[in-house]
């Protein structure tokens, strides 16, 4: 089900005062004035939506809060998804702010100001969420669908806060108004939040229609997240089987909402830059591959900063969908369980699962993946690993995962961060830090329960 291409909007209706005739009388202001005055300016009271029209808006404005919570924002301001790359080694920053440059270098602050903002956008959708799933149930329990896609935006900002941020997320909440606190929570136990949002909600979704059959797979594939970020390869797979290649839930984008938030880090202001060799150690040369899962225009001219190179993203327009999931995630879910076998069976069953997605035409949003050449078998474990993750980031480049794969290299298979990540000269200036994920911020620091990441450990 795609998310709205409209945010329905709360229209506010402009009142005459009762004592107009009485001003006028008394030539304190005119009729006109009186009568075009806003007695409560932009404010909605909660009895406002305690009905099934507004359970509906609400149900709908949390959709747009995904959607600017993930990859979308405008007017040079980014989401999770766009810092989560610069700090993996999908994007380089070609612009001039501290902030973008300390993700991108993996030096980022508790203090820093646009990871707060980051962080208060993924942790409001969760309440928005919340607030839809009540007043739905309480007003249109009939839409089960609608409820159950509610409980998907709660799962997936929950497994979003335990790929992107150290160990140490509390999940507090709001309650009629008063907050309720909750201590700091090691990742594995943000992921498992998560996967009962997604078993909550598949428990509800249970219909034939379009919508329903597009957010049970959805719920399906980002449960299969959850279940791989925890360790179940073998749970993870049988979650996503079925689910054809072709299933895509897709965000959307109008310019009279949001614009795609990549357009707007690229062509529009040329703040990013796509990676290419000599980023750093450990990087993929995405500029340069000429893989047709990464389009680049290789410019050979300047980014916003007027120094660094510019290397143009093509995958996505301005008004281009992306998939918060799909079915090549689903496929790449079954590959891994594969590559756990760690013997020569499972080395040929992932190189095969991997090359039918490869050897056969692939739709993404809007963009069509043209077949490409079979991958050679792997002949050892790290040889098939290496191969698996690279693919995996091409699939899924700009989808928020590239730096929970960092990560799980790390806490999964053994590796050392220094091998996996952007690491050596930065190529403004200095050398790479050494985060592994980004800290919970100061704002946080107003829940009494929490003072702080529990560990700055993948």
């Amino acid at each position: 089900m795609k998310l709205e291409s409209t945010n329905h909007r709360r229209r506010w209706a402009l009142r005459a005062g009762a004592g107009a005739l009485g001003l006028l009388a008394l030539g304190a202001c005119s009729v006109q004035d009186s009568l075009l005055e806003q007695q409560q300016p932009q404010v909605i009271s909660p009895t406002n939506v305690q009905n099934a029209t507004g359970a509906i808006a609400t149900y709908n404005g949390t959709l747009g809060r995904l959607r600017t919570s993930l990859n979308g924002g405008d007017n040079n301001t980014e989401s999770i998804w766009n810092f989560a790359g610069l700090m993996s080694d999908e994007m380089r920053a070609s612009d001039t702010f501290s902030q973008r440059i300390d993700a991108d270098s993996r030096n980022t602050q508790t203090f820093d100001s646009v990871l707060s903002v980051l962080y208060n956008k993924v942790q409001q959708s969760r309440g928005y969420a919340r607030d839809a799933i009540n007043l739905l149930t309480a007003y249109a329990p009939a839409e089960k669908t609608k409820i159950g896609e509610m409980y998907l935006v709660m799962g997936f900002m929950e497994m979003t806060l335990g790929q992107d941020f150290c160990n140490g997320v509390p999940l507090g909440e709001t309650v009629q108004g008063l907050p309720q606190y909750t201590d700091p929570l090691p990742d594995s136990l943000v992921f498992v939040q998560a996967v009962a949002r997604f078993d909550t909600a598949l428990a509800l979704v249970t219909g034939t229609d379009t919508a329903a059959v597009s957010v049970r797979n959805a719920l399906k594939i980002a449960r299969g997240r959850a279940l791989v970020d925890m360790g179940q390869f073998a749970a993870a797979s049988a979650a996503v089987a079925g689910i054809p290649t072709s299933a895509a839930y897709l965000i959307t984008y109008t310019q009279t909402t949001q614009s795609n938030e990549w357009w707007q880090m690229f062509p529009n202001t040329k703040r990013y830059t796509v990676t290419d060799a000599g980023d750093g150690i450990n990087v993929i040369p995405f500029a340069s591959a000429n893989d047709p899962r990464v389009k680049v225009n290789q410019t050979g001219t300047k980014g916003f900063d007027n120094t660094s190179l510019y290397n143009e993203l093509l995958n996505w327009g301005r008004e281009d969908p992306v998939a918060l999931v799909n079915g090549i995630d689903a496929r790449l879910i079954e590959a891994e369980a594969q590559l756990q076998q760690k013997n020569a069976a499972g080395w040929l069953a992932m190189n095969t699962t991997l090359n039918t997605l490869r050897t056969n035409a692939q739709k993404v949003g809007n963009m069509t993946i043209a077949a490409q050449a079979a991958l050679p078998l792997p002949t050892s474990q790290v040889e098939a690993e290496n191969q698996f993750f690279t693919e995996k980031a091409y699939w899924q480049y700009g989808r928020g995962e590239r730096l929970s794969d960092l990560r799980r290299l790390v806490r999964q298979y053994g590796r050392g961060a220094e091998t996996v990540f952007p690491t050596g000269a930065y190529p403004k200036g200095g050398n790479y830090g050494t985060n592994v994920a980004f800290p919970v911020p100061d704002v946080e620091k107003s829940n009494p329960k929490f003072a702080g990441c529990l560990d700055n450990k993948a």
